[in-house]
């Protein structure tokens, strides 16, 4: 890891709507919580916050310091205004030091430009740009680098399981339950393929293919005219859930 991301934090008395005077007068309202604390309301100023989510992501653990007393958080949730870009709120969530804890990283190709495969007029497409780790706060990487240089001809490929993990940090694997409904073994996460080779040719006739297969739908739905009902969609796409740790969403509203 690289330096020590830090930052300030002042507990807030502004909630609900009255909030909007602080984004006015260049601060960001946001939330603290975890296990074994209540939530906590703070703000900081907009340029500090939106340098360390810069910095940090949802990746790299932030030293706290509210009030005097000192925190370490993962940064869980950031609220964008969405025309201008802007931090309309954060939420950080605290753990412990000597707990490990899950974030997902981003995975960095080394050697892009250099392998034999595309000096050979190929394309190398990165499949997987992030993938969810378990370690201590404090061991958690800025991010996971693997190597395509051995890559030499069309359907070559790099997985996880080609990365060389730094000490104390492993992947977490998602359990299906499918490999028991079809009888058969159920592939690890280090199988799981980062990035392939391909003939530009073949990736010209797969574009084409689903452009074409976007167009006979499209014509489909237009003759049909069976367009998905609006809530049903909003219902279909609405999020299972908020994480096991997270407050509930009652003591959240009440502190933004």
């Amino acid at each position: 890891m690289g330096d020590k991301i830090n930052l300030n934090l002042s507990p807030r008395e502004l909630h609900g709507k009255k909030a909007k005077k602080l984004r006015q007068d260049g601060h960001v309202p946001s939330i603290v919580y975890g296990p074994g604390i209540d939530p906590i309301s703070t703000q900081a100023p907009y340029n500090d916050v939106e340098r360390v989510w810069r910095h940090a992501g949802k990746h790299t653990p932030v030293h706290l310091t509210i009030d005097g007393k000192k925190k370490i958080a993962m940064i869980k949730d950031v609220d964008v205004e969405p025309t201008k870009s802007r931090i309309r709120h954060v939420s950080f969530h605290a753990v412990k030091a000597t707990d490990p804890v899950n974030a997902e990283v981003p995975i960095h190709l080394t050697g892009e430009g250099e392998s034999e495969a595309e000096r050979a007029g190929l394309v190398v497409l990165q499949a997987i740009e992030k993938v969810e780790v378990r370690a201590l706060p404090m061991d958690l990487p800025e991010a996971l680098e693997v190597s395509i240089l051995e890559l030499k001809e069309a359907g070559d490929r790099v997985t996880l399981g080609d990365i060389s993990l730094p000490k104390g940090v492993e992947l977490v694997e998602h359990k299906t339950g499918h490999a028991e409904e079809d009888e058969e073994e159920e592939r690890s996460i280090t199988d799981l393929t980062i990035a392939t080779v391909y003939e530009p040719s073949a990736l010209q006739a797969a574009n084409e293919a689903a452009g074409g297969d976007a167009e006979d739908e499209s014509e489909v739905e237009s003759e049909n005219g069976e367009d998905t009902d609006q809530d049903s969609q909003e219902e279909e796409t609405r999020p299972g859930g908020k994480g096991q740790d997270e407050p509930k969403q009652s003591n959240v509203d009440a502190n933004k």
